[in-house]
């Protein structure tokens, strides 16, 4: 318990026990002139006294207490501890912070009193001349401090309005002047042990109090500076000015607590921080969410401190505010849902994400080992870093599983993981092909220098991803070339079936792609957008609404492809059904197109393994030159035709001979519907 809330409790309860001891002195007098009957039978000099002008018999008290050597002992003690109350800094907290009145002050002090020291219940019970009611009450104040007539108060005065003290509840009636009156523990805690915040938050709400503004590094600079900007351009409350709110969107564990923490810091306040969630729930009745944000409310009126709002989106948009602070924080993830007040004034501000360099700072701060590439190349938030240089210690392994962990991604079923078996070595393309998606490779591995240490990133107004359009038939390894990118990349790769996300239902295609970029968002994921044809060989003249929706879920497609931070590439076998408009909007469009001799030749040595990783040789004469000169095969055939090939053998007990092989080849032709001719051999 600290000095001034010792103090407080101290001078409440003297206050109280000086005046209940005058007071007793004057019923004592009262009462003896009054001669009655003993029982439930009541004199007519009882009666006579009960019905006195209230005028009359006050002024026969305060001649009492001038004229009675007891009661005038008391009287400058009684000064010095209506004084000492009103002296009293936290008490005096209380008053201004809540515009209490005389009278609310005085009803404080009984309520306090009570709780403090019990026994005075008695004395309550004494001064009512009732047994059952050793309650602090209206009528008990206005006995013992002296209230004229007319003084009462009401559901709207600010003690109520607050809930500082309040009726018990479930009386008859809770106005009357005899009603019982309890303090609110918020009061009790504050006076009795210097508390700021209610305790009927508990651990829902934490105090931050404003800390050196130099000393913790700035993740937002600008966000912070244009905050602590607009809130000092804005008049105080004090002086009339508005109420103010500001909206603070990011994504969980971008680092918003800390962010809102600098501000208070700049503004020299402090911050309560409230989890929206647990105190205002769905399934919480209107009448408790209202009590709980009057709570938070209160403490922050206490302390002159702002207010950050946690979890707001799974809050109802109904419940209102009794007086908000001069500053209020909603932390949200997408765009406010819920009105402002009235007479508040309103900004919106958006984190952008971290760049590399700012990245590599906060890891810096956090770990002295090197900064490791997930942390430069990945879109992570300050949670996810600071995560992920917790587990520093741990090796090199433990930093990438807590990265990849952060960024899992959430797409359900539209989205399945790709095995990345492949490398450079294994991949078979024509020289410009090639080198086309080396370019698609380098520009992945280098976008963010040249985004923001050379500043290039102000040419991207959409977003900072790469999206690339791989075109060809069926085979000619644009899938394989997507795993190879990717492995290089050291990402993840998600193939989106498009055939599957397109649905009959208006609107519906829309849908399922959200989810798909929703869940990628801030993996480190190259997504891989297969069987694009389903989506564009939809778009036509339009004659109808479907096809007007059709155009709107390619614009959906290409908008969210460009927006998209990481790498998107769509696969197509018909390149020529795409308009020239959305051609544009792809940064890499390169073409697949059937393997030639020399490819051919490269894939079939590739495929026939000449010997297997025990060293036993597998192939027996076979014509590389005339499987490549005579048969004109895309990748995907020639590979199925080895594999096919080697499980005759194998059957056989046989090394792989061109018999085999040709057999397999007859049957993938087939699968296209053609004939592998007789004479193919001579």
């Amino acid at each position: 318990m600290t000095p001034d809330a010792n103090d407080a409790v101290t001078v409440c309860t003297a206050r109280v026990k000086l005046r209940a001891r005058r007071h007793v002195l004057w019923l004592r007098r009262l009462w003896e002139s009054t001669p009655g009957a003993l029982g439930l039978s009541i004199s007519f000099e009882e009666v006579e006294r009960l019905l006195v002008d209230e005028e009359v018999r006050a002024r026969a008290e305060e001649a009492f207490y001038r004229c009675d050597p007891a009661a005038r002992a008391l009287a400058e003690p009684i000064r010095a501890a209506d004084a000492a109350v009103a002296a009293d800094p936290l008490i005096d907290r209380l008053r201004h912070q809540f515009d209490l009145d005389d009278a609310d002050v005085d009803l404080l002090t009984l309520t306090v009193a009570a709780e403090a020291d019990p026994w005075l219940r008695r004395a309550y019970a004494f001064i009512h001349d009732d047994a059952t009611s050793g309650h602090p009450s209206q009528w008990l104040a206005g006995q013992l401090f002296g209230w004229p007539p007319a003084v009462r108060l009401e559901a709207d005065s600010n003690l109520v309005r607050w809930r500082l003290a309040r009726p018990i509840d479930g009386q008859p009636n809770p106005w009357s002047a005899v009603a019982a009156w309890a303090v609110d523990p918020f009061v009790t805690d504050h006076l009795l042990q210097g508390a700021w915040l209610d305790p009927e938050l508990g651990d829902a709400v934490r105090l931050v109090w404003p800390t050196d503004p130099t000393s913790p590094r700035r993740l937002y600079p600008a966000a912070l500076a244009s905050m602590a900007d607009f809130v000092n351009m804005i008049e105080p409350v004090e002086a009339g000015g508005p109420r103010i709110e500001i909206f603070l969107s990011g994504a969980p564990g971008a680092g918003k607590r800390t962010l809102v923490a600098q501000l208070c810091a700049e503004l020299k306040m402090p911050v309560i921080v409230a989890d929206a969630d647990r105190l205002l729930g769905s399934n919480i009745e209107p009448e408790a969410a209202r009590l709980s944000v009057l709570r938070v409310e209160r403490s922050a009126r206490m302390l002159d401190a702002a207010v950050l709002w946690r979890s707001t989106e799974e809050v109802a948009a109904s419940w209102r505010a009794v007086a908000p602070p001069r500053l209020t924080v909603f932390d949200i993830s997408g765009s406010p849902t819920r009105a402002p007040d009235d007479d508040a004034v309103r900004r919106v501000v958006r984190l952008p994400s971290l760049a590399q360099a700012d990245r590599a700072a906060l890891w810096a701060d956090m770990s002295p080992l090197p900064v490791p590439d997930p942390v430069l190349d990945w879109a992570l938030l300050p949670a996810d870093i600071a995560r992920a240089a917790a587990a520093a210690a741990a090796g090199p392994e433990a930093v990438f599983d807590a990265c990849r962990g952060a960024v899992r991604i959430d797409a359900s079923a539209l989205a399945r993981r790709l095995p990345l078996p492949y490398t450079w070595d294994d991949i078979v393309l024509s020289a410009q092909v090639r080198r086309h998606i080396e370019e698609l490779e380098a520009q992945a591995r280098s976008r963010w220098p040249v985004y923001e240490q050379w500043g290039f990133g102000r040419l991207c107004s959409m977003g900072r991803g790469i999206t690339a359009l791989f075109a060809g038939p069926s085979g000619t390894g644009k899938t394989m070339a997507a795993q190879v990118v990717a492995a290089a990349l050291g990402m993840e790769l998600y193939r989106v079936d498009l055939a599957g996300v397109v649905s009959k239902y208006i609107g519906e295609t829309e849908k399922h792609l959200r989810e798909v970029f929703d869940g990628c968002e801030r993996a480190n994921v190259l997504l891989f957008f297969d069987e694009a044809d389903a989506l564009f060989g939809r778009r036509t003249e339009v004659k109808d609404a479907h096809d007007r929706f059709a155009n709107i879920e390619i614009d959906y497609l290409m908008q969210r492809m460009e927006q998209f931070d990481g790498i998107a590439v769509l696969a197509t076998n018909r390149k020529h059904e795409i308009d020239d408009a959305f051609l544009r909007r792809f940064r890499f469009i390169i073409d697949f197109l059937p393997p030639g001799v020399e490819e051919r030749r490269e894939l079939w040595t590739k495929a026939l393994l000449a010997e297997s990783p025990a060293g036993e040789q597998l192939l027996d004469g076979i014509d590389f030159d005339f499987l490549a000169d005579r048969l004109t095969m895309t990748g995907a055939d020639i590979k199925g035709a080895a594999m096919a090939a080697a499980f005759l053998a194998h059957a056989e007990g046989t090394k792989i001979g061109m018999p085999h092989v040709m057999h397999a080849v007859s049957r993938e032709l087939a699968k296209h519907g053609q004939v592998l001719r007789a004479g193919v051999l001579q």
